[in-house]
């Protein structure tokens, strides 16, 4: 479904050595601002409510109270996408009936609907199944004939919850899982997406148009995915929340894949009071995902507790920060905070065997991509490509286009494998990847008595790069053990590097622990208060 990076095990082993639309929005290249930003770096106040900083309870209460209505908050939103997204290239397509899907939910209001995401706009990852005439593309020009029959499973939670569908945001091309070195947040439809608090700057990817579009007010809320980083680190290197949950807590069903055995899908917000929300929406048991958990049916707000950092233990993770002073000295501010707030840290943990997790994990996904896009493609109606050799061949076809910055060699390194989940080998590396990855959150957790592990999320986000791809000097990520454990993990803003590009730090533990990691990420949001609005600078000095 998405991942950071596919060259981190390239930068990984170095630092061992010595990540239809019928026409698109839009398919911009490399960064090309105008000439002012004072737009996109004010403007965010409708009657009164400064959407940069209020959250979706409070956006509920002016509805309530006749301050707007979701057709106002909607037409808000798709007249702030069209005048700050030229800068951004974060959305992919608007949904045309957004408006009349506002209108519907102003007329629930009136009747006494009240759910949590009623009339709130959320922007979709444009790699969730859309039916009608939003479809799906996962970036890639091969799928603008896919014609999904039904809307994702999650969609279909947030359609019954109340929330109107603002449209598609735009992500690394098949999820960042075609080719190494690439650009994160680029792809043949959207083109390259930009980071708000530095436009020359990377989003990170997958789900960089989804934190883009989130930390620069351009929706309510945002969905992302996740297969290793996805989530976390567009949320953390864009200045706002990400929740990648456990795995199964969401449905996979109708979500483009990357790996079943790690794909997630989960919300990306500008705080998170949004992400509990969200989260308490779109989690659900679906009879086409066998993998949805029963057990995990909770009410996330309810987590909310501004003291819950009191008397808790958190361990530290400090080793994923590297040499990387800017992420060192958030974590060190991180933990300065929880201390203060009474947690007890444990700093300097180590998490044993995740190198040998890591070496299993690239031959592992490579297998489960074939598979998996092979069985989504076949079940998925429209004009496109059958299968990942169809691909293949479609992306030589439009090489001018599809292959103009980079190249598709992780789509030929997957094409050679066997794409048999039951072939020995394979099921070698997935056990390994996995249990090594459980055993090592759970041995430390256990070990140590901890609620939950502390660990840097991203180092400052770096120049984006058509030609050369994405830049792995000093580079930081803590997502592996999450995403390979198939266990939850938030990130929450934790800093600045250089006073303007967030660093995030990330809260991770055992399987469902998302009531502890929403509870602690809150506690430390509202004792830290680090988040501010993008700041739209061309370059930095």
């Amino acid at each position: 479904m998405t991942f950071t990076h596919p060259a981190r095990w390239l930068a990984a082993l170095s630092l061992a050595a010595g990540l239809s639309v019928a026409a698109p929005a839009h398919a911009h290249e490399a960064a090309a601002p105008p000439s002012s930003s004072t737009t996109a770096s004010t403007g965010t106040v409708l009657r009164g409510l400064d959407l940069d900083r209020a959250t979706v309870l409070d956006m509920q209460r002016a509805m309530d109270r006749g301050h707007f209505d979701a057709v106002t908050l909607t037409r808000f939103y798709l007249d702030r996408i069209r005048a700050v997204d030229p800068l951004l290239h974060a959305v992919i397509a608007t949904n045309p009936a957004a408006l009349q899907e506002a209108r519907q939910s102003d007329l629930r209001r009136r009747r006494g609907a009240h759910g949590v995401l009623e009339g709130i706009p959320v922007l979709l990852k444009d790699n969730i199944d859309t039916a009608g005439p939003l479809g799906v593309t996962a970036g890639s020009l091969a799928l603008t004939g896919a014609r999904p029959a039904r809307d994702a499973f999650l969609v279909q939670r947030l359609r019954d919850a109340g929330a109107v569908i603002l449209g598609k945001a735009n992500l690394s091309e098949w999820a960042n899982f075609r080719s190494s070195p690439s650009s994160s947040g680029w792809s043949g439809v959207g083109g390259q997406t930009n980071n708000p608090y530095v436009l020359d700057r990377n989003p990170c990817g997958s789900s960089s148009g989804s934190a883009v579009a989130v930390a620069a007010s351009l929706a309510a809320v945002t969905i992302g995915t996740e297969t290793d980083g996805s989530i976390v680190c567009p949320a953390s290197v864009n200045g706002v929340v990400g929740i990648k949950p456990t795995l199964g807590l969401v449905s996979r069903g109708g979500v483009v894949p990357l790996s079943l055995a790690q794909d997630t899908a989960g919300p990306i917000t500008r705080n998170v009071t949004d992400a509990a929300a969200v989260l308490s929406v779109i989690q659900g048991v679906d009879p086409r995902d066998p993998a949805t958990v029963r057990d995990g049916d909770r009410d996330y707000l309810k987590a909310l507790k501004p003291g819950a950092l009191a008397g808790k233990r958190i361990g530290v993770w400090r080793s994923a920060a590297g040499d990387n002073q800017e992420a060192i000295a958030a974590l060190d501010a991180a933990v300065a905070t929880l201390r203060a707030r009474g947690a007890t840290v444990v700093d300097g943990l180590e998490l044993a065997g995740m190198d040998q997790a890591g070496e299993a994990e690239y031959p592992a996904l490579l297998t489960e991509f074939k598979h998996d896009v092979n069985a989504y493609l076949a079940a998925t109606p429209g004009r496109h490509p059958a299968d990942l050799a169809g691909l293949i061949e479609f992306n030589k076809r439009h090489a001018s286009t599809e292959l103009r910055y980079f190249g598709q060699e992780l789509f030929e390194q997957a094409q050679a494998t066997t794409g048999d989940l039951n072939d020995p080998e394979y099921r070698a590396f997935r056990e390994k990847a996995t249990s090594l990855s459980r055993k090592a959150i759970d041995s430390v957790v256990a070990e140590n008595r901890l609620d939950a592990v502390l660990a840097p999320t991203n180092n400052a986000a770096w120049v984006t790069s058509l030609t050369n791809g994405d830049d792995f000097t000093d580079f930081v990520a803590s997502s592996s053990p999450s995403a390979m454990s198939g266990y939850p993990a938030i990130t929450v803003p934790g800093g600045y590097a250089r006073s303007v590009l967030p660093l995030g730090v990330t809260f991770f533990g055992g399987r469902l622990s998302e009531p502890t990691l929403i509870a602690l990420g809150y506690a430390f949001e509202q004792a830290a208060h680090v988040r501010k609005p993008p700041t739209y600078l061309r370059t930095l000095p």
